[in-house]
Order: C-alpha cells, then structure tokens, then sequence
C-alpha cells in the first residue's frame, strides 16, 4: 500500500488531530481568558473586538462562578480563582506568594500540552509566604537562596489557582489575599504586555485551515519534546508542523484533517463507561504528565481543560445512573455515603451539579450548585448522608436541605476531592450508587 494512500492519510491526520488538539484547546482558552484590559482599565488592542490581549497579568476572580458565568466548561462552586497566561520565552518571571494562614490554595502549572507538570500551594509548597522563579528553555534563574526555581517545559504557561472560599461572606478575606499575589519580572517592574493570541474568543474546531493555523502557530512557540519530533514531523503531510503554512492546504489535505477533526471530536464527546462502579468514573488520572497516552491526553483537553494532577485534586464523575441509564432531572435519584465512608479530603470535598448539553451551572430557585463538606445545611442521619438529585423540589421539606436541583433534562455531577486520601488514589473507595427511584 502506498504511503500516500487515502486509508494511511485518513490515520495520520487523525493522530495529528489527538496529538495536537490540547494546543488548539489552550490556544482557544487563552483567547477567552486572556484580559484585554489592563488594571488600570485600558485595553491592549484598543477595544474588546481585538486579538491584542495582556500576558504575564493575574487574573482575580471576585465571585463564586454561577451559571452566567460561560468562559470555562464544569467550573467549581467552592473557590476563587486565580489565574495568569504566561509567556517566559524572554525572561524568567517572578511569583511572590502571601502566607495564606492556613487557608488552602493551588497554582497549577500547565504547559501548553496541557500536562500539569507542577503546582505550588498547601500541598506542594506549604502556606507560608514564598518567592519562585518560573524560567523555560536556556534561560537559568539566577542564584538566589530567596527564589525557588522552576523549570516549565514550554514557553507558553498557564497558571490556575484556585482559593478555597467558605461562602459569600467570606469573598472579602479571600479579595485582601488575592490582592497580595503578585507577578513581575526579574528587575521588578510589572510583568504584563501586550499579546495576540490569534483567534477569535470563540473559535470553534471544525474548520480544518483555521485549525491548522492555530496550531501551527502553537507548534513554533512550543517545540515539541525530542522524543517525539520524528512524531511531529509526519504530520506535515497533513498541514501539521511549525514549517507548515496553513494557507497553502490544499483541498485533499483540508478535507483529511476536517474529516479527522470531526470524528475525533466526535469520538471524544462519548460518556464513560462507569468503571467505578455505581454510574462513577474518574476521567482524569493524570499526575505530572500523559506522556505518550494522546488520546487520554485529547480527552480531557476537549472536556476537562484545566484539571489538575490527581494527587492535588480527583474529579470523581458521573452521567448515568447504577443502571447505566443517562441522568436525567425529570427523575428523582438518590445516593447515601454510610457514616464510615464519607470522601476522604484533606482539603474539602463537593458535588457540583452540570447541565449535559453546556457543561454548566445550572440556573436553579435556591441558587445552590453544589453540596460538601462545608455545607451547613445538610443533615445527617443513623445511615449517614443521603443526597436528592432532580430538578423538582423534594415534596418533603425536611430533604430539602440535602437536595441539589438538576436541570429539567440531561445532567452530571462531579464529586470535587482536594488533596485526596490513599484509598482514593489508590482506587479502594466505595462510591455510593446513583439510584433512580
């Protein structure tokens, strides 16, 4: 069979496509996230509409994500976030962390492969106060007993902190910490500048040259690992690679990729089988990196982008129930945690409740999306803690307190583990069943 063969083209640009959709992913998330003003309120490319955004700039959240807030697919309902698109292709930048008085946070690292290769926070590095220097490539840090280093494998970074918050009032104790990360260069001046980051905030992946460009244009930033350039470099016969220039594709290649695009889009957007039992699933498992596993690699990119290594946080899943039929709010479930088997969180842990067709809060009457540890309203009984799934209100009064209303349709939950206990990463816990009554 020919090298050239439509059956060989139609395989290399579907590997292209799972290895280089997590780019696409970050590319498509910077564009959203990227703030296209300053602190002092002017924007970057002088008005919303432009590609020009500030990189190197902490973004601070000041409110607890609700169902209007549509830049990231399955946001939490527990934290603040803190986040920052990084670029150390210049220079190192420096990272001064508060001391938190015991209050838990995380900055995950995330290269742009979407590998979290690092983290700093309660786990990793402690709540005191702290100084690091995040340097990529040739550039070393300098020698200072005062700066922590740390090596990023690509130049193009994200940071995403995340800032637990024990309710509403207790936004402005976690505004006053925000306000003391800060980020600069190595001389001290601010570290945000200007940048494009070529795409539209809400490109879609389906157009092949687009996806290309994009791509590509990633690839220059972010040279892939020696190991697997040979890898990379196949895929120019598909219109992949940091030498290939997108607008000369010719139609047989844009319909490959185009075709590769939709079925593994496609092919990434079907549910889980429950493989821990109950309608549970863990989709991410990932530590440090998914090394040479760019399916898995692909999957949480499209549908988790943003998760951490399961060591800091597991985000336990689920969309059906113990018999394997789709959750849906016009039914009425349940599921009881018994008095010894509660999550075991040396963080916290929580249940947040996701409309299937968005992958986002669902708007509800009592403004509640999410029910754990730090809820002072639910109770507890002889059989532990029994929680109600539907979009109706309990007829009973007495469960409404541990009621989490689900949308009128398809929905999912996700059970939120920070810093996680041994028999959860170790896959010995029992997760109660989600019944149907």
């Amino acid at each position: 069979m020919s090298c050239t063969s439509s059956e060989n083209i139609s395989a290399l640009a579907r590997n292209a496509v799972l290895y280089t959709l997590p780019l696409f992913e970050m590319t498509r998330m910077r564009a959203a996230m990227c703030p296209r003003r300053d602190d002092s309120g002017q924007f970057a490319g002088g008005s919303p509409d432009s590609t020009l955004g500030w990189i190197n700039q902490l973004v601070r959240g000041r409110q607890l994500l609700g169902p209007r807030n549509r830049e990231v697919v399955t946001p939490n309902n527990d934290t603040l976030y803190l986040s920052a698109w990084l670029d150390l292709g210049d220079e190192p930048l420096v990272l001064e962390v508060p001391d938190t008085a015991g209050r838990y946070y995380v900055l995950g690292l995330l290269d742009f492969c979407t590998n979290p290769f690092e983290s700093i926070g309660t786990r990793t590095t402690g709540n005191g106060a702290r100084r690091f220097v995040l340097h990529h490539g040739k550039v070393a840090p300098p020698a200072d007993d005062d700066l922590t280093p740390i090596a990023c494998p690509t130049r193009d970074v994200w940071m995403i902190g995340r800032i637990l918050v024990d309710g509403t009032d207790d936004l402005a104790a976690v505004h006053a910490l925000q306000d003391r990360f800060v980020l600069k260069t190595l001389s001290g001046q601010p570290a945000q500048r200007r940048f494009d980051v070529g795409v539209v905030r809400r490109t879609a992946a389906g157009d092949p040259r687009l996806y290309a460009a994009a791509v590509n244009a990633a690839l220059v930033r972010n040279r892939p690992p020696a190991a697997e350039s040979a890898l990379v470099a196949r895929f120019a016969a598909v219109g992949i690679g940091a030498e290939t220039d997108a607008s000369t594709l010719e139609a047989p290649t844009l319909a490959a990729l185009g075709s590769a695009l939709g079925q593994v889009i496609d092919e990434l957007g079907v549910p889980q089988p429950s493989a821990l039992g109950g309608g549970w699933f863990l989709p991410v498992a990932v530590r440090a990196s998914f090394g040479d596993d760019y399916l898995t690699r692909a999957h949480v990119s499209r549908n988790y982008i943003g998760a951490l290594g399961i060591k800091e946080a597991m985000y336990v899943s689920a969309d059906c129930d113990s018999e394997g039929r789709p959750l849906d709010g016009r039914h009425t479930y349940e599921l009881t945690f018994p008095p010894d088997g509660l999550p075991q969180a040396q963080a916290f842990w929580s249940i947040t409740m996701y409309d299937k067709a968005s992958c986002m809060l669902v708007d509800n009457v009592i403004d509640r999306h999410s029910i754990g540890d730090r809820s002072p309203q639910l109770r507890y009984d002889e059989h532990g803690l029994t929680l109600r799934l539907s979009a109706a209100p309990p007829a009973d009064a007495a469960t409404q307190s541990n009621w989490l209303p689900a949308p009128d349709g398809l929905f999912y939950i996700i059970l939120r583990i920070y810093i996680p206990g041994a028999a959860h990463l170790e896959q010995r816990f029992h997760y109660p069943p989600i019944r149907r009554l």
